[in-house]
């Protein structure tokens, strides 16, 4: 089972967008936890102006907006080297 982080934050539109385009990659088995980046100064310093962010931490990897379901599923094949 593959597991990323979402870098989000409440109110921000491209955030849902990206949360439509990895719907039908959960529905394979892709477990996606949401990190809203206003609970901490770090990580809105870190991904403030670039969110929605998707990391793979596994591999210490991360896919920047935009991007869709397939382009995921590239991105998560190339990393875990499926």
């Amino acid at each position: 089972m593959i597991t990323c982080l979402l870098f989000s934050t409440e109110d921000c539109h491209l955030c849902e967008l990206a949360e439509a385009e990895l719907m039908p990659l959960l529905a394979q088995g892709l477990q996606v936890e949401v990190v809203d980046i206003s609970e901490s100064a770090e990580l809105i310093e870190r991904y403030g102006v670039r969110i929605p962010v998707l990391r793979l931490d596994a591999q210490d990897a991360e896919l920047g907006w935009p991007f869709n379901s397939e382009q995921v599923a590239a991105w998560l094949n190339q990393q875990l080297g499926l």
